[in-house]
């Protein structure tokens, strides 16, 4: 939401853009140790019951955000509100797998996801267009409200389960036991790289626009529904795609943002490719995003239904906090918006090299043809998807 909303916050509350740009890297960090943290602490309790609580402590958080009187209130109400999300993420993650068999997953992610691809086409546009016609504080408030229209959604929908007794439970630190998994490691760092690069360019897409490329404050909302436009329909592709050709899915969508961040910043100061770009971004980088969620449970296995969906929320949400903080370093540096691109880039391409390194740990197949892997293995071996 606030990316579309920095330079209307800093104004507000006598900021710099990068500094204002700092509570989307709040709210990373939160979801960083949030994930981990919540879903082990509600780990015994029904899974409806902890998607409810934290969805009502998301929406008090934006609550006290929107009457907060600085700077300072609303950085901790940013990071009370993304502990309650990143828990929502992690249990929703784990339930969402297990309604599914093994062989669907990336497409149940896609779903999920999906939910997350509408908030970008309605949601950050529109909190945008609040932002500037009834001041920032006003998209805070809505948040809060829809927050409360999720937690009842959940109480209709979601499949009600008992709490888990001990002998069904898996332990912490037997779950721990996929952190000595090399391929792990290398899954979660491919989506902080892929994140960061991301977030570096587009949380300050919205003064790009303007400052750079020229555009009226107006068209901001418009591109913002371009690229959640672009990332719901790289979610549908992306989640079709990757439970058959997860690493051939991975490849085409890392590349793709490369080129499309690089042309960006190629070309920051004509408005027209700008505003292609930020669409094509939306959908190159969303059809990366189910595979990458669904690698983690592939390679975290049955034995961590607690800590694979915190693992791939941390490590996105590390790569949400690196990338704003970047970015903000090289245009408090003098070197521009344009530069944000720049750097996007080269962290995106980055997650492609551990992608690739993924593959090679497999022993699959990195050679891509059409944009697809040239072998159908990937889909059943073990730690290949």
């Amino acid at each position: 939401m606030l990316s579309g909303l920095l330079p209307e916050v800093a104004d507000d509350l006598d900021v710099s853009i990068p500094t204002a740009g700092l509570l989307i890297s709040a709210f990373a960090i939160g979801m960083v140790v949030g994930a981990p943290v919540l879903a082990a602490a509600t780990q015994r309790l029904p899974r409806r019951l902890t998607l409810v609580g934290l969805l009502a402590v998301f929406a008090l958080g934006h609550v006290v955000g929107a009457l907060a009187p600085g700077y300072g209130v609303l950085f901790v109400c940013r990071v009370v509100s993304a502990l309650a999300c990143a828990g929502f993420w992690a249990v929703g993650a784990a339930v969402a797998i297990s309604l599914v068999p093994a062989d669907a997953r990336a497409r149940a992610m896609a779903v999920m996801i999906g939910g997350l691809s509408i908030a970008n086409v309605t949601g950050v546009p529109g909190g945008a267009v609040l932002g500037q016609s009834l001041g920032w504080r006003s998209a805070f408030w809505a948040v809060g409200a829809l927050a409360v229209i999720g937690l009842v959604g959940v109480l209709l929908f979601v499949p009600a389960t008992p709490a888990v007794s001990a002998e069904e439970r898996t332990p912490l630190r037997q779950e721990a036991r996929i952190y000595r998994d090399p391929q792990v490691w290398l899954a979660m760092g491919t989506i902080a790289l892929f994140a960061a690069g991301t977030f570096c360019f587009f949380s300050y897409l919205a003064p790009l626009l303007t400052d750079v490329a020229g555009l009226d404050e107006s068209w901001v909302p418009v591109v913002l529904v371009l690229y959640g436009i672009g990332a719901f329909l790289g979610t549908v592709l992306g989640g079709r795609l990757a439970d058959e050709h997860m690493f051939g899915t991975l490849y085409s969508g890392l590349l793709t943002s490369v080129g499309v961040l690089v042309v960006a910043a190629l070309a920051a100061d004509v408005a027209g490719v700008v505003v292609v770009a930020a669409g094509l971004l939306g959908f190159a980088s969303f059809l990366c995003a189910p595979g990458l969620n669904a690698r983690i449970f592939n390679v975290a296995g049955t034995g961590a239904p607690t800590l694979a969906g915190a693992s791939a929320t941390s490590a996105f949400n590390t790569g949400n906090a690196v990338g704003p903080w970047v970015g903000g370093l090289v245009i408090s540096a003098g070197l521009g918006y344009a530069w944000t691109a720049w750097l996007g880039a080269l962290l995106v391409l980055g997650a492609f090299g551990g992608a690739w390194l993924q593959a090679r740990g497999a022993g699959q197949s990195v050679v891509v043809a059409a944009g697809l892997p040239v072998t159908r293995s990937e889909a059943v071996a073990p730690h290949a998807d």
